[in-house]
């Protein structure tokens, strides 16, 4: 592959990525939930071309991109399969902390920057508890109304293992909704409150801890759990 100079982005942790690889001036688009760097979309040299599932393809043909930055989990296939018969595409698959690293080496091989995206992957694992003895059975919540959780085949869930926890709906896949009931029968340890996609609050503590009297009920950022790239190395080591 040619060395692209003009990049549009799908994928918010990619995103940050490209530009930790030090590729912002050639990032030329990116969607309207790319959040990081903070500043990112106020600047002229950006345009926001949509959202991770339905991009205004008008805009990013204006755009003339060398290359567009995909993802499978965030990005529809349709969307993709439309993008790649006018452009090359490259289609990440992110389910583990592995693949978020292969990720990252691939991203910095097309630029030469094998070594910017090591020291990337060095800073995320130094983020990451050293020992982990008794791993806590937790229930990482992602919304309510429904109440949703998530499965073993996912990103988020590699993080658990990662911070100390084990999955109590690991043997389910994907997004699960759960009744108050499934809660109760599953007993977990830990409740983890996601700030994303819904913005867990305090009340949601104080309601979770009536389902879950015994739990130990947590507010934490969903980022550090579903953001890979670079986001888990800008943020401190507690599982929180």
């Amino acid at each position: 592959m040619d060395m692209p100079f003009r990049i549009i982005s799908l994928v918010p942790s990619l995103t940050e990525l490209i530009c930790e690889l030090g590729l912002r001036d050639q990032l030329v688009g990116c969607t309207k939930y790319c959040v990081h760097p903070s500043d990112l979309r106020k600047s002229e040299k950006i345009t926001v071309i949509g959202g991770t599932k339905n991009i205004h393809f008008d805009k990013a043909e204006a755009l003339a991109p060398d290359l567009i930055v995909a993802n499978k989990e965030e990005n529809t296939k349709e969307m993709v399969e439309q993008l790649q018969q006018k452009y090359k595409v490259v289609v990440t698959d992110i389910k583990t902390l592995d693949d978020a690293e292969k990720a990252t080496r691939e991203l910095g091989s097309i630029w030469n920057l094998e070594e910017r995206a090591e020291s990337i992957i060095k800073a995320n694992r130094s983020a990451l508890p050293l020992r982990i003895d008794q791993p806590q059975r937790a229930l990482y919540l992602i919304w309510r109304k429904p109440w949703m959780t998530i499965g073993g085949d996912t990103y988020i869930h590699d993080m658990m293992r990662h911070f100390g926890y084990t999955n109590v709906c690991g043997g389910q896949t994907r997004y699960p909704s759960l009744t108050k009931e499934d809660m109760i029968r599953i007993d977990p340890q830990v409740v983890l409150l996601s700030s994303e996609p819904f913005p867990f609050k305090e009340k949601n503590i104080r309601e979770l801890k009536e389902i879950l009297p015994r739990a130990d009920v947590r507010l934490v950022d969903g980022e550090k759990y579903s953001w890979y790239g670079a986001r888990l190395g800008k943020i401190a080591s507690s599982p929180s």
